[in-house]
């Protein structure tokens, strides 16, 4: 394994010893569903109570009916016992479906919440995180609890109720033989809290293995991930990557299993010894007469059943002190603090004209020692075209994540018509700016449904329409499903200019009073570019505009441009009088 994997992990066990999860922050969890808990705890006990008639039916039958031949009594005790069974089971079945359905709320619960607590994060929270953890944590992690969020609490009532009554009982038919099965407790405890410590750090290893595992998957399968192994030749190494994560995962499932099967073997050796020194208690001199055979037939059985419901509450303890390290790595997630939210008390701008400011704004990424954006102010009239040129790195791009707010400045501010765009919530500063970059995303679904994702209440003639004015509609109806061809991932089924375009009509249907367009054409060739360039002219019209380029010929009318380096404005000016000014612009130009 490289250092740097063996490094990353190191550290990713000590965040995981560091967190520390609270049983009665698991508890919330079930707090809305603690009515329906309530009538299966109480489906729970009585149907213990009801169980444990069943051994005093049988010492009945074995001390009482059968000796006497007494038909009579033999048929009612054995009604009462088929009465029991019927009893018990059907109890089990409505407990089973009012617990199940709890626990399938409370899963679906849990996972829309980090979804929508996910969703809610910044993009450098993303640009952070590695490809597939996010959606590994979601599936995998989400997934291992279902189990335990399912069962646990009906399955330590149930159990728990059972023990209890099975242990009255058997003191109710014998005492003296009641301290002897007790002997079974100690290493019972014991061993439980040995497989609970080695569960627990188990499955937090082999979570991090099947995010892992994950991202392989990602990475190597996704559409680019796919043509960038086939282009460098790195499939087998990606396979090797694969098969070696995997075959770490069968040793961790290997040791997970055998930590609780060698302890099930000891327990089972301890309790198949219970019931004879049971046996020879009766024989010894001071208890000898003093049971019946009934008695003790009755005190075996309840002896033996005494098994399943205590190891079944041992086990609870070994699966939640396990899945601790599931509900760490969620909990971690949830604890994440959203770094651009809604503000407590909004601004709502009814109508919104467009004019754009940029008042000494600052902003440095975490991590980096220098700023990206720099005391940059600016001012776009509503209506008006600023075009952003520099070199790559210089800061433009981070402006543009500014206006959009997928940032916040670390210092001045970003106005909307004089209202800082943090005093917004942000689906209304999405209805204001719309953004076209250079990598266009589509969903893998149909061009109607990408279309319809920006206004999910536009009718096809209102889409159709969009497409139109993006250049984009003969293009789709050519093809043999029209608006129903289904994109592809990522859209690779089109051209880098059909994309745009694509994008440009999704763009047109929120008719954002202000589009800022992220070296949009800087990939496409110069007959795609040109198409393009008549696309955005057509929804660059009334609107105020941003327009960032590498190629100066696509913002040479642009109101006014700016020059930006370093994060910093270096000279702003028409293009006809930077060229005049002799400086850097001068010198892009030449």
């Amino acid at each position: 394994m490289p250092s740097y994997e063996r490094g990353r992990r190191a550290s990713e066990a000590e965040k995981t010893q560091a967190r520390e999860v609270s049983l009665r922050r698991i508890g919330r969890l079930f707090g809305p569903h603690r009515w329906p808990l309530a009538v299966v705890t109480l489906i729970i006990i009585a149907s213990s109570i009801i169980a444990m008639a069943s051994p005093f039916l049988l010492r009945a039958v074995i001390d009482q009916a059968l000796p006497r031949q007494d038909v009579r009594l033999l048929v009612w005790l054995v009604i009462g016992m088929i009465g029991v069974a019927a009893a018990t089971a059907a109890l089990g079945v409505i407990q089973t479906w009012i617990s199940t359905a709890v626990g399938q709320k409370v899963m679906h619960g849990l996972r829309t919440t980090v979804f929508a607590h996910l969703h809610r994060q910044s993009v450098g929270f993303f640009t952070r995180t590695r490809t597939g953890e996010v959606q590994s944590r979601i599936t995998n992690d989400i997934g291992g609890m279902e189990a335990v969020v399912t069962t646990t609490a009906t399955s330590v009532a149930s159990n728990l109720t059972t023990t209890i009554a099975t242990m009255a009982a058997m003191v109710a038919l014998s005492w003296r033989l009641s301290l002897v099965s007790l002997i079974v407790l100690p290493p019972a405890i014991y061993l439980t809290r040995r497989v609970a410590r080695m569960r627990r750090a188990i499955t937090e290893q082999r979570q991090r293995e099947l995010a892992d595992l994950n991202v392989t998957i990602e990475e190597g399968l996704s559409v680019s991930g796919a043509q960038l192994s086939k282009t460098l030749s790195t499939g087998s190494a990606l396979v090797e990557r694969f098969t070696a994560s995997s075959r770490r995962l069968i040793d961790l499932e290997l040791r997970s299993e055998l930590a609780g099967r060698w302890r099930m073997a000891s327990m089972s050796i301890i309790f198949a010894a219970i019931p004879a020194l049971i046996y020879l208690s009766a024989g010894l001199p001071f208890s000898a007469g003093a049971l019946s055979i009934g008695t003790l037939v009755a005190f075996t059985a309840l002896q033996a059943g005494l098994f399943r419901p205590l190891m079944g509450l041992l086990n609870v303890g070994v699966t939640l002190t396990a899945s601790l390290a599931l509900f760490g790595r969620i909990f971690e997630y949830l604890d994440l603090p959203v770094e651009v939210d809604d503000p407590p008390s909004p601004v709502s701008l009814e109508h919104p004209v467009g004019h754009l400011r940029l008042e000494d704004v600052s902003f440095t990424y975490p991590g980096s020692p220098t700023p990206a954006v720099a005391g940059v102010t600016l001012d776009v009239p509503a209506g008006t075209s600023l075009a952003l040129v520099g070199e790559t790195g210089s800061g433009k791009s981070t402006i543009a994540g500014l206006i959009a707010r997928l940032y916040d400045p670390t210092a001045g501010r970003v106005t909307i018509d004089g209202v800082d765009v943090r005093d917004l919530r942000l689906a209304d500063l999405a209805a204001i700016v719309g953004v076209v970059s250079q990598e266009t995303y589509l969903l893998h679904t149909t061009i109607r449904e990408n279309l319809r994702y920006a206004a999910p209440s536009a009718s096809d003639a209102e889409i159709e329409s969009a497409a139109r004015a993006a250049q984009i509609h003969d293009v789709i109806v050519s093809l043999p499903d029209g608006y129903d061809t289904t994109v592809g991932s990522r859209g690779h089924r089109f051209s880098g200019g059909e994309k745009q375009r694509i994008a440009i009509a999704r763009t047109l249907l929120r008719d954002p009073k202000i589009l800022v367009l992220d070296e949009a054409t800087s990939a496409l060739d110069t007959s795609t570019e040109r198409a393009v360039q008549q696309a955005f002219d057509r929804l660059a019209q009334g609107r105020t505009t941003v327009t960032i380029a590498h190629r100066l010929s696509t913002i040479r009318d642009a109101d006014q441009i700016v020059v930006v380096d370093h994060g910093q404005v270096l000279e702003s000016g028409t293009h006809e009088t930077l060229v005049d000014s002799a400086g850097r612009y001068a010198a892009l130009a030449a």
